[in-house]
C-alpha cells in the first residue's frame, strides 16, 4: 500500500482545563486552507456549547474511529481528525486506520453559542490526556470551546511546539471520496427513537480483536429494526456491526437513530451509514461494505476522474465554492453556465481531492479543504492508471457503435454499451457486475470514446 508521511504541526497541545470559571475545551488546530488562503493555524469558533456532555462524549467517537483499525487491527493507526468551519456549523471528521469507517460529528448552529463560526479546514490535535480529561467530564457545567489559537497564541507561538508525524496512506484519500460518492445514492431506511436507538445497539454483537460478524440485515419493524435472513425490500446492511462500537459512547444523549443506505440489488453486502442524532449535533458512522473492504476500493469515483471534461468541469466548479454548509448543484448549474449532471460528475472529481463531502441527513455536498494533493488519488488508483496505459499503448479499438475491443496481456476483451452503462467480458466485470465501479477495460473505452467525441466535435466545427 503506498504511503507518505504527513506532518501536523501545533502551536500548543489541545486540552480540557477546569477552573472555578468553568470548564474550558481548547482544541489546537494545524496547518489549514480559508478564505484568505493557507494559514498556520487557524481559528474558527471560540464560545461556549449548549450540550457539553454530549459534545465531548461525540468528539471522543470521532478520535476513537480516527485511531481504530477494525481490520489487521496490528497495524498502526493514527490520524487527528478533520475540521471544517462552515459558516454556521462545525465538522469533525475522521476516517478509520483500514479505510472501512467514516465518522462525521456535525455540531450544528442551535448547538453553538458565542462568536461566529469562521470557514476553512483543518485538523485537530486529539492527544490522549485531553481524550482521558473528556472521558472524565461530567455535571451541567458550561463548557467553553475554542477551535484554533487564542490571540495570545497567534501573536507570540512562543511557547512549545507539537508535531505528530504520522503515516498517511494514499488509500485514505480515495477513501474520502469514495464515502462521499456512494453515499449520494442512500436513502432513508429507518427511524427510531431514543429508547429504541439504545435498546438496539447495545444489543448488537461483539467480537475479539481480528474477529468479524460479517454482515447482518435489517429491516424496519414497527419503531425498531429486526434481523432478516436476506436483503427484502426496504432492508438496510449492517456490515460487520462491531464497527459500530464509537456510538455506544453517546447513547445516554441520544435522541434517535437514522438509517441509511441503497436499494439491496441482489444478497451481496453494501455500506450503509448510522447517524445517531444529539442536541444540535448529528454523528454518523458510515460502514464499507465488508469489514475486511475499505471505501477505497469501491471505485465509485473512476468515472468521473477517466475524462478531461470532468476536469475542466471541476476547475470551474472549484472556484465558486466559498466553504458553504449546503451546496447546490442547481444553482452551480446558473453560475456556471453547465448541466447539472456535468455539475454532479465535477463534484465527484473534487471529492478526489478532498474538496467537498457529503451530508446524507440534508441530502447535499458541503464544502471543505483537505491538504491533499488534488492529483494523489488519481495518480495511485490502480484501475484508473492501468486504462490510461492501455490507451497509450493502443490497446483499445472501437468496433462499431456499442461495442469495443480492449487487448490486455494475451487476451482480448469485449466491452459492450447500454445506454450510459458498460459492461465487459473480463473477470472483474464477471465478479461485481458494477457493484464496485468499472473495470480497466470499460474505463479505457470510456476515454477513447470522449477522445472520439471530442475529435467529431472539433471535426465539425472545423468544417462549419
Amino acid at each position: 500500500m503506498t504511503s507518505s508521511t504527513h506532518t501536523f504541526t501545533y502551536s500548543r497541545a489541545s486540552s480540557l482545563t477546569v477552573s472555578e470559571a468553568g470548564q474550558a475545551l481548547d482544541l489546537e488546530t494545524a496547518g489549514g486552507l480559508t478564505p484568505t488562503g493557507a494559514n498556520d493555524h487557524p481559528q474558527f469558533f471560540a464560545g461556549f456549547l449548549s450540550a457539553p456532555q454530549a459534545a465531548a462524549r461525540a468528539l471522543l467517537a470521532v478520535a476513537d474511529v480516527a485511531a481504530a483499525r477494525y481490520y489487521r487491527r496490528t497495524l498502526r493507526a493514527s490520524l487527528d481528525p478533520v475540521v471544517t468551519g462552515n459558516g454556521d456549523r462545525l465538522r469533525f471528521e475522521s476516517f478509520s486506520g483500514c479505510c472501512g469507517v467514516y465518522a462525521r460529528l456535525d455540531v450544528l448552529p442551535e448547538s453553538l453559542r458565542g462568536a461566529d463560526t469562521g470557514h476553512g479546514t483543518t485538523n485537530i490535535d486529539v492527544n490522549n490526556p485531553l481524550r482521558e480529561a473528556l472521558s472524565r467530564l461530567g455535571g451541567d457545567d458550561p463548557l467553553h470551546l475554542r477551535v484554533g489559537p487564542d490571540e495570545m497564541a497567534v501573536t507570540t507561538l512562543d511557547g512549545p511546539v507539537v508535531e505528530k508525524k504520522v503515516p498517511l496512506p494514499e488509500r485514505w484519500l480515495r477513501g474520502f471520496a469514495e464515502s462521499q460518492a456512494v453515499t449520494t445514492g442512500f436513502d432513508l431506511r429507518a427511524e427510531l427513537t431514543a429508547a429504541e436507538t439504545t435498546r438496539f445497539l447495545r444489543s448488537l454483537p461483539r467480537t475479539t480483536i481480528g474477529a468479524s460478524t460479517g454482515a447482518l440485515w435489517m429491516v424496519a419493524a414497527g419503531r425498531t429494526l429486526r434481523p432478516t435472513t436476506r436483503p427484502v425490500p426496504g432492508a438496510v446492511c449492517l456490515p460487520g456491526p462491531e464497527r459500530l462500537a464509537a456510538l455506544q459512547r453517546v447513547l445516554r444523549h441520544a435522541t434517535g437513530l437514522r438509517v441509511y443506505g441503497p436499494a439491496p440489488v441482489g444478497a451481496s453486502p453494501t455500506a450503509s451509514a448510522w447517524e445517531v442524532g444529539l442536541p444540535g449535533m448529528r454523528l454518523t458512522l458510515t460502514l464499507s461494505p465488508e469489514a475486511d473492504r475499505g471505501f477505497s476500493g469501491e471505485g465509485g469515483v473512476l468515472e468521473a476522474l477517466a475524462t478531461d471534461e470532468a476536469a475542466e468541469d471541476a476547475e470551474l466548479i472549484s472556484v465558486l465554492l466559498a466553504w458553504e454548509p449546503r451546496i447546490d448543484p442547481t444553482s452551480l448549474a446558473e453560475q456556471s453556465g453547465l448541466a447539472v449532471d456535468r455539475v454532479r460528475a465535477a463534484l465527484i472529481r473534487l471529492g478526489t481531492a478532498g474538496i467537498v463531502g457529503y451530508d446524507i441527513a440534508e441530502a447535499a455536498y458541503f464544502h471543505r479543504e483537505l491538504p491533499y494533493d488534488a492529483r494523489r488519488a488519481e495518480r495511485h488508483n490502480p484501475r484508473l492508471v492501468a486504462a490510461r496505459a492501455l490507451l497509450e499503448e493502443g490497446a483499445v479499438t472501437l468496433e462499431r457503435p456499442g461495442l469495443t475491443v480492449v487487448a490486455s496481456g494475451e487476451r482480448c476483451y469485449r466491452v459492450r454499451a447500454s445506454g450510459s452503462a458498460l459492461s465487459c467480458t473480463c473477470q472483474w466485470w464477471a465478479d461485481y457486475r458494477g457493484r464496485r465501479g468499472p473495470c480497466k477495460h470499460a474505463l479505457a473505452t470510456r476515454m477513447a470514446l470522449a477522445a472520439a467525441a471530442a475529435t467529431s466535435t472539433a471535426t465539425t466545427s472545423g468544417a462549419a
